[in-house]
């Protein structure tokens, strides 16, 4: 979908709350969305699902805000790398309170138990490797070689500085490596 059709698109849906529209919008994007979620979760459909749910729920309620200078699926990202931000901060905060209360299983724990990998053990070798980084690093390494962003890109979905960037990608670029190298895997 070109840059010109998203604008018009969410122009209708802001003015006239036109939902086909929404609809278009939601059937053009909703596989990078959902990549995007399952790379974060390692792979947890379900969670990712729901992510990628709420991300457009928030689309709707604040498309007024596109102002169409990035393109479309940058701002749907930003509010996803959101979404996803609000999620892990949840767990990490119920987290610190089942700790609190000597609690045995942490939600978290629970959640990353429950991941649902499928067959392929490529895929699998690549969710364990993604589970290797910090947040940061998945999610840069996520926007940059799986979904295609540059650096710049990059940069205004997760509101960091584009050194902090390249820094994760480094970082993060060298643990996949290191591990997949580690695990039979060579260049």
């Amino acid at each position: 979908m070109g840059r010109l059709n998203d604008i018009s698109l969410a122009t209708q849906v802001a003015v006239f709350h036109n939902r086909r529209a929404f609809d278009q919008l939601v059937r053009e994007y909703q596989s990078p969305v959902r990549r995007f979620f399952l790379s974060q979760t390692m792979g947890n459909e379900a969670l990712s699902d729901d992510l990628a749910q709420d991300t457009f729920l928030k689309a709707y309620t604040h498309i007024s805000q596109y102002r169409g200078t990035s393109s479309f699926l940058t701002w749907l990202t930003r509010i996803a790398y959101n979404v996803w931000y609000d999620y892990t901060r949840k767990m990490k905060n119920e987290k610190s309170e089942e700790i609190n209360e000597n609690v045995g299983t942490t939600n978290v724990e629970a959640a990353h138990s429950s991941f649902q990998i499928p067959n392929s053990s490529l895929r699998q070798d690549l969710y364990t490797a993604l589970k290797q980084l910090k947040d940061e690093e998945r999610t840069c390494i996520t926007l940059q070689l799986i979904d295609g962003y540059d650096i710049a890109e990059i940069a205004r979905i997760t509101q960091m500085k584009e050194g902090t960037v390249k820094s994760h990608l480094s970082r993060g670029k060298e643990k996949l490596a290191n591990y997949l190298r580690q695990n039979g895997y060579d260049r």
